[in-house]
């Protein structure tokens, strides 16, 4: 099954983020929260991003969701020094951050591979508010 890195500049963006995600999945997943810098302020943490790289699950995959994009310039900093091997299990979502993880554990968590998740949750339906 995919798992899921959730980067923000937040803590508790990033915390609320996972804690929603990971009421809404249908069975165990590897949701990991990464947010705000090591001294506890917005920002991003390339060494936390790149540690929580290192622990996830990447067996089926890891699907990135960011927030803002320098939390997207750190991912890529980190992405770039992992191994060709690891990097192909690693994918980047362009998709919102709440909805992207929220959809991506639901569609993960129902068996979906990484490129049936992504169809989901990078398409423009997903930040559709209203029906006009």
């Amino acid at each position: 099954m995919l798992s899921i890195l959730i980067i923000s500049h937040s803590d508790k963006i990033a915390e609320g983020t996972k804690i929603l995600a990971s009421q809404m999945m249908q069975a165990p997943l590897d949701i990991r929260a990464i947010g705000g810098t090591a001294d506890g302020d917005i920002g991003t943490d390339v060494d936390a991003i790149e540690k929580a790289i290192k622990d996830i699950n990447k067996e089926d995959g890891v699907l990135v969701l960011a927030d803002l994009g320098s939390a997207v310039m750190s991912f890529d900093m980190v992405y770039e020094w992992l191994d060709d091997e690891v990097k192909a299990k690693i994918r980047l979502a362009d998709a919102p951050l709440v909805e992207g993880a929220v959809m991506g554990a639901v569609e993960a968590s129902l068996g979906k591979d990484m490129e049936a998740v992504l169809k989901t949750i990078e398409s423009r339906e997903i930040i559709k508010k209203n029906n006009s």
